[in-house]
């Protein structure tokens, strides 16, 4: 992501990290990721309690306080601890609630600017299992980086980064210290509007016209859409055989796997089918690394249809996309120290330039990869099921529409099994989670692999 994405000194937030704190404000929207443990023996209560106390620590034991210049740098301040207290429901729920009661879990009250930014739920069901749920402000966090403070907490590990705490700046020293900021960031805000001009007059189109129209007609009600999700979870060795029988590796069979179910649900590009894929790639190298989202997006587009028989046209299009990634910084990326001069109404429009709404359909295809087992164990013990999805809170049918729909393909390596969450919207289908299952199962038939689809 250039020099514009590495963490800021001291407590200083990055330009990426006001960026989306900026962009989600502006569109009305927020971003978050849930992890849910689903145990099937009894759960110990006061191991989840412990992993409550200990979670708040590090990277999510933050909030982000704003300048107090208008278009300053904003900070990151500590909160210690539990930032809402540990909720444990009084009654049991039928199982078949269980993903009611999870949306229900993503929708209380979060912010990453007022708090809290986190927050964990346990709910028992009437068949014996109990589920815990941690939500958690994608604007604090990645999920590189969630994966590492879910391992700190389990093994009470959680270190203080040293940030002051809310509010411990008096308005002159804040003002001062926010000006001595702007006047060092001058140079860089200087050669970034020259940039700027440049990229505002090559793409002057995406900045005045409307999005491409889809294709059917919907009312605009200004209410939240609840997306579908469902999760697949397939034994890793018969996921790692079907890659190397298909000339891929794990990597490589998520993304044919996300291009094939595109596919078959009709997010291809009308133009030439193909699909668009949006892969995050961690730039979390060091522990020492405070960044909220440290990632850079690689584009990859491929055709889906041969990948369920041959990947190798899908690991062409990964390589490609990713050494672009990493030589060919991203116009958008590099105008990230403009962010704090850009009134409000104009990030939404920048969001959908910056993630090719207003010229594709793309798939985000998160990739985690090997992940330590250790995150399965939150209350000390095993759990049975571990699922995970991030989400957009607040997603209107309008913004839906406008962006012409929205899918996200994740995976994880975890405990011998390949565990991957779908969620998924499509203009005027049929957007229930049973629909969305039947798809996933028709779909990993294609690649002639089975498993659980929850």
């Amino acid at each position: 992501m250039g020099e514009s994405r590495r963490p800021a000194p001291d407590n200083v937030v990055p330009y990426a990290d006001q960026a989306l704190l900026l962009a989600l404000r502006g569109a009305g929207q927020e971003a978050v990721m849930q992890l849910i443990w689903i145990y099937e023996h009894d759960v110990d209560l006061d191991g989840v309690r412990r992993f409550h106390q200990n979670f708040g620590r590090g990277l999510v034991g933050r909030l982000i306080e704003r300048s107090a210049l208008p278009f300053g740098r904003h900070r990151w301040v500590s909160v210690a601890g539990p930032q809402a207290p540990l909720d444990i429901a009084d009654r049991a729920r039928p199982r078949e609630e269980l993903y009611d009661w999870a949306h229900e879990q993503v929708e209380l009250p979060l912010d990453p600017e007022f708090g809290p930014a986190w927050r964990i739920g346990v709910q028992q069901f009437t068949d014996g299992t109990t589920a815990v749920s941690v939500v958690v402000s994608h604007t604090v966090i990645d999920g590189g980086g969630v994966v590492g403070a879910v391992v700190a907490a389990v093994n009470g590990d959680g270190t203080d980064l040293g940030y002051p705490p809310q509010r411990a700046r008096t308005r002159s020293r804040a003002l001062a210290q926010d000006v001595r900021q702007l006047v060092a960031d001058l140079p860089e805000i200087g050669r970034t509007l020259r940039k700027a001009v440049k990229v505002a007059t090559r793409r002057k189109d995406e900045l005045v016209r409307p999005s491409a129209p889809v294709s059917i007609s919907v009312s605009g009600d200004g209410k939240p859409v609840m997306t579908a999700f469902t999760t697949a979870v397939i034994d890793i060795e018969q996921w790692d055989a079907r890659a190397k029988a298909l000339g891929g590796n794990h990597f490589s069979l998520v993304a044919g796997f996300a291009g094939k179910l595109a596919q078959n649900l009709g997010r291809t590009r009308d133009s030439d089918g193909a699909v668009t894929l949006m892969i995050p790639v961690s730039e979390r190298d060091d522990p020492g690394d405070t960044g909220g989202n440290m990632v850079t997006i690689a584009n990859v587009s491929f055709d889906p249809g041969p990948v369920n028989k041959d990947l190798s046209s899908a690991r062409v299009a990964i390589k490609k996309g990713l050494i672009t990634a990493r030589e060919t910084p991203d116009e958008m990326v590099d105008l990230l120290p403009l962010i704090p001069f850009l009134p409000r109404r104009a990030m939404a429009r920048i969001a959908d330039m910056a993630f090719n709404f207003s010229a594709d359909v793309p798939v985000s295809c998160s990739n985690l990869g090997d992940i330590p087992d250790d995150v399965i164990r939150l209350d000390g013990t095993v759990a049975e099921r571990f699922y995970f999805r991030g989400i957009d809170r607040n997603l209107t049918r309008d913004v839906l529409e406008r962006r012409r729909g929205l899918m996200t393909v994740a995976s994880v390596r975890l405990n011998g099994k390949a565990i991957v969450p779908v969620m998924s919207y499509q203009p005027g289908a049929d957007n229930s989670r049973e629909r969305l299952r039947e798809v996933i199962a028709q779909t990993l038939a294609e690649f002639d692999l089975s498993g659980i689809i929850e």
